[in-house]
């Protein structure tokens, strides 16, 4: 007799994940035999922990990687994590400020030693519960952004560019965030409606014949006005084009100019142009030769040129400007106000557009590249709908900045010429561009003599410039002659979120056709997002995110995968998922977790009536013996299985799960097994043998089809019922590949209406009251 208790997921996840990984199942030969299937994850921040973002994420990209490997692909699924520059050395500062002390005072050096130290003791837990998902990834190939490799990658990346003419350092405004000290690109701001005001001043002519309102919502910038500016068709205001004004509180001179990018309908049609705070009013003093006048800095602190208003907080600067504007009767209104506010996405504080000496990729020659790819069909989006937003993001860009003003990370490989140690750097400083030291010191002393020093700059990149590479780099680029880089380079399918197709997509994009020649991955599966029963998106803010962990405890990995993947309606789609904090259930993982009982005691069904035989020492079955019901079942069976892998080889992961719950709860447990026990309890040994063969047989498939969904069941149950052993793994199996003889169309046609009609009849009995004891005459 066999010994099955109740299913505990917990045990046999936990087998499992240790087995796999003791055993290098995961571990690709490069060399081996295959057709390649490359996969890198999207590297988590190594601050992080798993939330359901990520356990949905993981899902998808393993069904579709076991199945792969289960198709015979030589398959490659790289996990790594992300150094995150601004999370970790806020989290590090807040730390120190803790102790009474700060980065500045432990020095550069000591500081990155204590991230690093940190990073050794904390930075794993999200790869820990990464494994805890069952994620059959390699993890004897794990990057890190940091990393030797990588990091060398990221340097000849820069150089490369840099020599290309694509990356260049200039003054220009960029988001600054006053918070974390540092600018922000684009896509890390956030717009957020704000209730303001709108304040109206008189700028008095300076011939005194009378004065133009100018309306504004940031009274604190007007001190570095350089113009007034109307549209050139507003008549209202023609005559006064070419004009001067003279600026209130600061007795400046300004004139009054005419520019396109005016709205006549705002306020009064004529607006204050303050090119060192404003990015529309930038490119405006570009194209009028308009002087810049810089009256804040990079604390959020008006500057000694805002004159009596130096020192103040940029907010009370606001107030206290606004008072002495009253004061001196040059305050003609206010009103309230909606608007816009750009917010710092880590900061969280309303960005400063600052003048800055920053380090930028030139994007639009890269953009163009990639926009010729996609327009021959490289990379493929899934659904195809996203290509389009990629499309507009690449067509509508601006020059990226790439220097962060933080220790953490990717040191700019730049070194700056000077005179002297600790220099004071300024715009025009010359500089170098070198791997490393002594190649700068080299290259320093080349073009400036033998007396030059060199000084490498402070800022570290941006976190997304090492991420920008990492379909690449994290297989050993730019070592073209790498085993990895040759086999699985470019990837076959990147898994990512809709809401970074430009923050790293994009990048990724135009990075690999700078550096390497071709897109990165030929598809691009855009998910949704995991939302709650309320169909609300889950958020830390919301209070209704759900750890996953919670239901992996509870419920098991398998069931929480499952259930991820088969709520995706269709590719691209969001997903709900319930959860009652009170008891830590749901109902939607509930029914996947039964279903994992259900494959469980179907196998115990087949073992308890197999007398100890296998489904190879059983053999195949002989076609002249099947019974119809046995007939119905193996082609209902091929069927499946060429269903499920055409859904799966199109990214139709969620209907393939739905496909495989319908066919092994309808079709196995509920007909199959039922029809059988009749004749495995019966006295005609040949009829028996037939059906414990067809059993065997369909079990030991339904076990390889449930695996790319639910691995750890899966394995377990196929391991009881083959009787291999441990370090023969069901994950490196094949796809079942039936006779396709198997299928009669008109056979399961006949036998979908058998089974209606079975079906009305119960119903019938039960309306009549009848007890199963109890026989009826059925009429058709």
């Amino acid at each position: 007799m066999v010994s099955m208790g109740q299913y505990d997921p917990k045990p046999t996840e936990s087998h499992w994940q240790s087995a796999w990984e003791r055993c290098d199942a995961f571990h690709p030969d490069p060399q081996a035999p295959g057709q390649p299937y490359g996969v890198v994850i999207p590297p988590p921040n190594v601050t992080g922990s798993l939330h359901m973002g990520h356990a949905f994420e993981a899902a998808l990209i393993d069904t579709m990687v076991r199945f792969k490997r289960l198709q015979g692909y030589n398959t490659l699924c790289l996990p790594g994590t992300d150094h995150a520059s601004i999370a970790v050395q806020t989290l590090l500062e807040k730390q120190l400020a803790r102790e009474g002390t700060s980065k500045d005072q432990l020095g550069r050096e000591a500081f990155l030693e204590r991230a690093w130290a940190w990073k050794q003791e904390s930075g794993g837990t999200i790869v820990t519960q990464l494994r805890r998902l069952g994620f059959s990834v390699d993890w004897r190939r794990e990057r890190f952004t940091l990393d030797p490799g990588l990091s060398r990658a990221v340097q000849e990346s820069f150089l490369k560019l840099y020599d290309k003419g694509l990356i260049y350092r200039g003054e220009y405004l960029v988001n600054w965030c006053p918070a974390s000290g540092s600018a922000v690109s684009d896509l890390e701001v956030e717009m957020k409606e704000v209730d303001g005001h709108l304040w109206y001043f008189r700028y008095p002519l300076t011939d005194g014949s009378g004065h133009l309102e100018v309306a504004t919502t940031r009274p604190e910038t007007m001190l570095g006005d350089v113009a007034v500016a109307v549209n050139p068709g507003d008549e209202r205001y023609a005559p006064l084009v070419g004009r001067t004004l003279t600026l209130p509180l600061v007795g400046r001179e300004i004139p009054v100019i005419a520019d396109d990018h005016v709205d006549p309908e705002f306020g009064t049609g004529c607006v204050k142009v303050t090119p060192a705070h404003d990015p529309n009013d930038f490119a405006m003093g570009q194209r009028h030769g308009l002087p810049l006048v810089t009256i804040m800095g990079k604390d959020g602190r008006m500057s000694e040129a805002a004159g009596q208003f130096r020192g103040l907080d940029r907010f009370e600067a606001r107030q206290a400007i606004v008072a002495a504007l009253a004061a001196d009767q040059a305050l003609a209104k206010v009103e309230k106000y909606r608007h816009s506010v750009p917010y710092s996405d880590r900061g969280k504080v309303p960005v400063e557009p600052l003048l800055s000496t920053q380090w930028f990729v030139r994007t639009q020659p890269l953009a163009k590249a990639c926009l010729t790819a996609l327009d021959q069909g490289h990379p493929r989006f899934v659904p195809q709908r996203w290509a389009k937003v990629y499309q507009d993001w690449l067509t509508d860009i601006r020059d990226w900045c790439i220097s962060r003003q933080l220790w953490w990370g990717h040191r700019i490989p730049a070194w700056f010429v000077v005179s002297e140690t600790n220099a004071q750097l300024r715009s025009d400083t010359p500089y170098v561009v070198a791997r490393n030291e002594a190649e700068a010191y080299g290259e320093a002393q080349r073009r400036y003599g033998p007396n030059a020093k060199i000084q490498q700059d402070e800022d570290v990149l941006d976190t997304w410039f090492s991420s920008a590479l990492w379909p690449f780099s994290t297989m050993g680029w730019p070592d073209g002659e790498n085993a990895d880089l040759q086999r699985w380079y470019p990837n076959s399918t990147l898994f990512t979120g809709f809401d970074i197709i430009f923050f790293w997509v994009a990048r990724m994009t135009m990075m690999a056709s700078a550096c390497t020649n071709t897109m990165p991955f030929a598809d691009v599966y855009i998910h949704g997002l995991v939302r709650d029963a309320q169909n609300r998106k889950m958020s830390k803010s919301a209070g209704n995110g759900i750890d996953p962990l919670v239901l992996c405890e509870r419920y098991g990995a398998d069931a929480l995968r499952f259930s991820l993947v088969r709520g995706v309606a269709g590719a691209g789609q969001d997903i709900r998922l319930d959860f009652d904090p009170a008891t830590e259930t749901s109902t939607i993982v509930e029914v996947s977790r039964n279903f994992a009982n259900k494959l469980w005691n179907a196998t115990r069904f087949a073992l308890l009536n197999l007398d100890g035989a296998t489904p190879t020492s059983l053999g195949q079955p002989d076609p002249d013996k099947l019974l119809i019901a046995d007939r119905w079942i193996l082609s209902r069976l091929a069927r499946t299985s060429r269903t499920m892998a055409e859904k799966l080889d199109n990214y139709g992961l969620g209907e393939a799960a739905r496909i495989l719950y319908e066919f092994a709860w309808n079709d196995v447990c509920d007909w199959t097994i039922e029809l059988l026990k009749r004749r495995l309890n019966g006295n005609n040994p040949e009829d028996r043998h037939t059906a414990q063969q067809v059993l065997a047989l369909v079990i030991e498939h339904l076990l390889v089809l449930v695996h790319p969904f639910m691995p750890h069941i899966s394995e377990e149950l196929w391991h009881r019922l083959t009787g291999v052993q441990d370090d023969t793994f069901l994950a490196l199996q094949r796809w079942p590949q039936l006779d396709q003889a198997h299928l009669n169309d008109h056979l399961e046609q006949q036998f979908a209406a058998l089974i209606d009609a079975i079906r009305v009849v119960r119903n019938l009995r039960a309306v009549a009251g009848l007890k199963p004891s109890q026989t009826a005459d059925v009429l058709f």
